[in-house]
């Protein structure tokens, strides 16, 4: 099911809406079944007074620089697909270079799944389970409705479930020295 975003705004000193529909950077991966990744919106880091329709057009990076945002929303397949027969890493990172840009260059070749942002993220566990494995071999499990306050710090998620996983990211750029 395709995420619906609404975005509100302010015209002539009243609240309207601006845009009701699928998020146009939404995408279901063929290298990953079960895997879709969605950048709901982005902020700059001095955003405008006028309303904004689209925040969050095709291309757009996934990684605020100091003081933007992003909002993503993803959806993760059990481990299993990722570890499965037929498994073609190459394609897979050549799909999220496309589809995220920023991000996908952070993941580390030689360990799968991890990776750090210069950012604070506020992370929201929506559906299913999900571990989170930092790089000090420590992983814990997460279920529906928790939240991580990421700093920063290196880390992979792992949907070690046979079902899959929804998480919501916002991400507030840091700068590089964190």
């Amino acid at each position: 099911m395709a995420t619906r975003r609404v975005v509100t705004g302010t015209v002539n000193g009243k609240a309207v809406f601006l845009s009701d529909g699928p998020v146009p950077t939404e995408h279901e991966y063929q290298t990953l079944p079960g895997h879709r990744t969605s950048i709901c919106w982005a902020t700059l880091k001095d955003p405008s007074s006028e309303p904004v329709t689209e925040a969050a057009p095709v291309g757009v990076g996934a990684l605020p620089l100091p003081g933007e945002t992003r909002l993503l929303i993803v959806h993760f397949p059990p481990a299993s697909v990722m570890f499965g027969p037929g498994f073609d890493p190459a394609g897979a990172d050549s799909e999220q270079r496309k589809h995220l840009p920023g991000l996908a260059e952070t993941f580390e070749p030689d360990a799968p799944g991890m990776h750090r942002t210069c950012s604070v993220d506020y992370n929201i566990v929506l559906d299913g389970s999900i571990w989170l494995e930092l790089d000090d071999g420590n992983e814990t499990m997460l279920n529906q409705g928790d939240v991580v306050i990421q700093q920063a710090t290196r880390h992979a998620w792992r949907n070690k479930g046979d079902r899959p996983a929804t998480m919501a990211f916002v991400l507030v750029g840091a700068s590089e020295s964190r």
